[in-house]
Formats: structure tokens, sequence, C-alpha cells
């Protein structure tokens, strides 16, 4: 149960993050770069969600004994 609102926390400062400095690239003309940090923050929660997963189906392959 931790582990589950660690993950959200981790989610929600990251998307806090990727907003303030979009904003900021935004306003000062660097589109491009904003577009960049979008990507890069949605790659770096997509990996967190990823690993998530693997742990998962690990849990699900020990408790059914699938190999």
């Amino acid at each position: 149960m931790n582990m589950d609102i660690d993950i959200i926390f981790k989610v929600g400062a990251i998307g806090i993050l990727v907003a303030v400095f979009n904003q900021i690239l935004s306003r000062t003309g660097r589109d491009e770069q904003a577009m960049f940090i979008t990507l890069a923050g949605v790659i770096v929660v997509m990996a967190l969600i990823i690993n998530m997963m693997n742990d998962l189906f690990i849990e699900v392959k020990t408790i059914f004994n699938l190999y």
C-alpha cells in the first residue's frame, strides 16, 4: 500500500516539474525545448509504469507457478 502512494506522489511531482519548466520555456519563446521537456517527462513516467507492470507480471507468474 505504501508503494502505491509513493508512485502517485512521484508521478505528480514529475508532472508539476514538467508543467513549470514547460511554462517557463514557452514564455521565453523556446517552444521546441518545452516540447522535449514534456516528452522527457512522459518517458520517465512510462518507465516507472513499465517497471511496476514488470513487477506485477513476475508476481502473477510466482502465484500461479507459470514458467
